[in-house]
This record gives structure tokens, C-alpha cells and sequence, in this order.
């Protein structure tokens, strides 16, 4: 499952410097996880960062984005591919 900040965050700013795959980012009124970039840090960390940092405990699952440890692997390996494109 793909992470999600509520509106109980306070704008603290830890959060967004510790995503390894720079999924978080300030929305119109709270921080926010771009659910396509968020594999909770599988493949870098064995837990999740954000949730690891956050004062306030505003960082649940998504219900609207279930995806395995299988699935959240293989985003964390295209992700990586992506930002990893060899040069000619």
C-alpha cells in the first residue's frame, strides 16, 4: 500500500527530506504522497521513513492504494531504472 499524509499534519517539514524516492511534497494546505512514487521505502529502508519521523502520526496506508511488498518492490525497481538511465 502506497502511504498518505492527513489533514492532521502540522507542515513540519521532516517528512519530505527523508523520502528516498521523492514522494512527498507540500500540497495546497499539507504535505502530500504521490501514491505512484510511494513504495514505503521498500527497497531502501525496512520501514518507512516518513512514518519514522513524523511528531504528529498523520501517515497512514491508503486504502485507495493497495499494493503488496511484491508490488511495492517492483515499483521501487522502476523507479530506480528511471532516475538511473545510463549515458550513451
Amino acid at each position: 500500500m502506497a502511504l498518505m499524509i492527513t489533514d492532521e499534519c502540522i507542515n513540519c517539514d521532516v517528512c519530505e527530506p527523508e523520502c528516498p524516492n521523492a514522494a512527498i511534497s507540500m500540497g495546497a494546505e499539507f504535505y502530500v504522497i504521490e501514491p505512484s512514487k510511494c513504495t514505503e521505502c521498500v527497497g531502501h529502508f525496512d520501514t518507512p521513513q516518513c512514518r519514522e519521523v513524523c511528531p504528529v502520526d498523520c501517515i497512514p496506508l491508503n486504502p485507495e492504494h493497495v499494493e503488496t511488498k511484491e508490488v511495492l518492490f517492483l515499483k521501487y525497481e522502476a523507479l530506480i531504472r528511471k532516475t538511473h538511465v545510463p549515458s550513451p
